[in-house]
């Protein structure tokens, strides 16, 4: 084949390839010019080495130099400009395919002399394997693929880097090592949507976006959706890091795969980690708040003096808005680096299993912020969410509905909730606005959505997406928990999918929180009327597997705190929190309280400030806390509040319907001899001789009272105990004649029972 001038120049053309390496096929001056304009879906098949005409051709395209130069074994050889845009060509005496590692680029300037590997030597970081995984959906370790990963490739150190951006026109790596210049590292387009290119000699600490044109030439500058780190907010670039953590908690894990979490005590502390307690850096870009380290030492030894068996983060994902609590995410894959580095993170994780306490985090697959530099049209088109609003967008949060329909959408969300349980050790997700994933028309007004294909307003792929989420995780780590919060009434949230449900683990009781606090907000004198509000509950308490929230929602937005709700003077405030507490950890259902509920504060939670620590010195604040730290004690030590707390069997009223006086009393059974009886008089009039039923005619002590004087109360009661009278009552053959002090709540179990 006769060569022109220009193939002569440019390296002449090659059909072969070598050591699989890219293919060096036909490099004509159409490939220069899509190479400068940035329009090549394969740079590697023109940049690089390769072989034409049984030589080896060096081609580098450098647009902001004037000279380049290949060094081979120390030598360096100038490189002839065959393109005015930038490209540059050497052809040298090589016979056979150097090694990527073994030739430089050197660029020379008046700063001095810089060397680099040459990104376009190397071959693809990515296997064929993880390639077909990634384009059926299926791969569940997408984090150990996508993204950017420091590594040794081909005998050089440096990070790949890969995007999944099907509708890009192109695709380059910028950051501070190239000064954000998307000319310098072009992306390979290697099939399935995926870009791809491993940049030798940078690593951890690098900031780094990707650059993509769409359709039509529109360039955005994008955050890496599987980064695992970003910079402080307001900067938005990700960053690259690396791991070198070592775990200590291979017995905790063990143990979690071993157990049951449906049959063990879940007592959990919702906590903002920003605002739990004023940190001691003094950073203008850090409001002094609390490291993951500090907080492993403070807050994972103060939850766990306090009896509670599992914290609930708020989300800890990168986010740039404080004010959102972590709910409007920019970075699925990066733990806030608010409070310092993921393995910072991971070390809070790990200090809590050697403390007993598993950690859930909150979880947000329901929406994403429209943030210029995130998942919002990443590649030109709507890639992560649906174009047309009426399915694409939650118009009440100003924010886009992830597109459950399609499969890498939803593989990017499993593998987001597996990674968090896999590189974190989290023991569960609590998974935010379920409602809003399941009904097409939440929030909407007629007009604003649209039918599924039956006419319906289910979303029928979020459901799908949810059903597969929650056997990913079940499967892949046993014992680790996802928890809905969930709103409506639709059926099967925590059944198995097997049996059409969507195969959660648990379920926010929302109903059971609203009427509860709607039913203590009343002045005692009115509650009888609104009796029902404590009772009905329990119609469905055992529909689904539930847990009891008194959340951050609860004490926001002007909702007031959960002390300020109460009527009544301070004493009774304070009194009917006691009393709310103590019936909250005697119901049915798993607990969770969020944090400064349990040093009853006064104000509305906010993000700004630490938890108001102070209260403490007051002994009717302190008393509070005391009874949250004997609540946990207990309700740990009686497996009657917690083995069975989703079986009806395992639960009987006393008396449900005595709204005369504002009383209930229910009995909750681990076995038939080993039970908890709670009783709660809800006005500010002690009952004296208050007679109830009981399975066994022995005696039973009072293990809690939550007028006790430790805890601020008037210290009436039963003084530690109740002998037995075999006069029936309530339907049992023997009953016990107690007194029941002013908006109280009394604790007995049974004698024989007692540990």
């Amino acid at each position: 084949m006769k060569l022109t001038r220009c193939e002569e120049l440019i390296g002449g053309a090659s059909n072969s390839r070598h050591n699989g390496d890219m293919m060096a096929s036909a490099v004509t001056s159409a490939d220069l010019e899509a190479i400068v304009a940035l329009e090549h879906r394969d740079p590697h098949t023109v940049l690089g080495r390769h072989m034409a005409d049984g030589r080896v051709v060096y081609r580098v395209f450098r647009p902001d130099v004037d000279a380049v130069w290949i060094v081979r074994g120390g030598e360096s050889t100038a490189m002839t400009r065959v393109h005015p845009g930038g490209v540059f060509v050497l052809r040298g005496d090589e016979t056979e395919l150097p090694a990527p590692g073994s030739y430089q680029v050197e660029l020379r300037g008046p700063l001095g002399t810089h060397r680099y590997h040459d990104p376009y030597a190397f071959s693809p970081s990515l296997g064929e394997l993880d390639l077909h995984l990634v384009a059926e959906g299926s791969h569940r370790e997408l984090y150990r693929v996508l993204g950017a990963h420091p590594r040794r490739h081909q005998g050089v150190e440096g990070t790949s880097f890969s995007v999944w951006a099907p509708s890009a026109e192109r695709v380059s790596v910028v950051g501070d090592f190239n000064d954000w210049n998307g000319n310098l590292h072009m992306m390979r387009h290697l099939g399935p949507g995926l870009w791809e290119l491993f940049i030798p000699g940078i690593g951890a600490g690098v900031l780094y976006k990707y650059e993509v044109r769409g359709k039509g030439g529109v360039v955005v500058v994008k955050a890496d959706p599987l980064g695992r780190a970003m910079e402080l907010r307001p900067g938005t670039a990700s960053r690259v890091v690396t791991s070198d953590y070592s775990w200590h908690d291979a017995d905790w894990l063990a143990k979690r795969e071993a157990t049951d979490p449906l049959r063990q005590p879940m007592a959990i502390y919702e906590v903002h980690l920003g605002s739990w307690r004023q940190g001691a850096r003094e950073d203008p870009e850090r409001p002094n708040w609390p490291s993951y380290r500090q907080l492993a030492d403070e807050l994972v030894d103060y939850v766990a003096d306090l009896g509670f068996t599992h914290i609930e983060v708020l989300p800890v994902m990168e986010h740039p808005l404080d004010g959102s609590w972590g709910y409007q995410v920019g970075g699925y894959y990066a733990p806030t680096c608010r409070y310092g580095s993921p393995d910072d993170f991971r070390y809070f994780v790990d200090r809590c299993h050697q403390r007993g306490i598993a950690v859930i985090i909150d979880w947000v697959p329901a929406h994403f912020p429209k943030d210029e530099f995130a998942l919002g049209r990443f590649d030109g088109t709507a890639l992560y969410e649906h174009l047309d609003p009426r399915l694409g967008e939650h118009r009440q949060w100003g924010t886009y509905i992830f597109n459950y329909g399609r499969h890498e959408v939803r593989n990017f969300l499993i593998a987001n909730a597996l990674y968090w349980i896999d590189e974190f050790h989290v023991d569960g997700l609590r998974c935010d606005a379920v409602a809003s994933m399941l009904y097409l028309d939440y929030a909407a007004q007629p007009g604003e959505w649209l039918p599924n294909d039956r006419g319906g307003r289910e979303n029928i792929a979020a459901v799908g997406f949810l059903r597969e989420l929650n056997d990913s995780v079940t499967q892949r780590f046993p014992g680790a928990v996802v928890i809905a919060e969930e709103s409506t009434a639709w059926p099967g949230v925590t059944a198995p999918t097997a049996e059409g449900g969507l195969g959660f683990g648990f379920k926010w009781n929302m109903g059971w929180m609203h009427d509860t606090l709607d039913y203590f907000e009343h002045e005692p004198t009115h509650r009888s009327y609104h009796h029902d509000k404590l009772t009905f509950g329990l119609t469905y308490a055992f529909s689904e597997r539930f847990v009891l929230p008194l959340s951050h929602d609860e004490v926001v937005h002007l909702k007031k705190a959960l002390l300020s709700k109460m009527p009544g003077d301070p004493w009774q405030k304070f009194a009917n929190l006691r009393a709310l507490y103590a019936h909250m950890w005697a119901h049915p259902g798993k607990k969770l309280l969020f944090m400064g509920a349990e040093l009853a504060q006064w104000k509305e939670w906010s993000e700004e400030v630490p938890l108001d620590w102070p209260l403490l010195d007051h002994d009717t604040h302190l008393g509070i806390q005391r009874l949250i730290r004997d609540l946990n004690r207990i309700y740990r030590e009686r497996a009657a509040l917690w083995v069975a707390d989703h079986a009806p069997s395992k639960f009987r009223w006393i008396a449900a319907d005595d709204n005369q006086h504002s009383v209930i009393s229910y009995i909750r059974f681990a076995t038939d001899d080993d039970y908890l009886v709670c009783v709660a008089n809800l006005t500010p009039v002690p009952r004296e001789q208050y007679r109830i039923g009981v399975p066994k005619a022995v005696r039973h002590d009072e293990v809690l009272n939550t007028d006790a004087e430790v805890y601020g109360g008037s210290g009436v009661g039963n003084l530690g105990a109740v002998e037995p009278s075999n006069e029936s009552s309530h339907g049992f053959g023997a009953s016990l004649v107690l007194t029941l002090p002013p908006l109280s709540v009394v604790w007995l179990v049974p004698s024989c029972a007692l540990p």
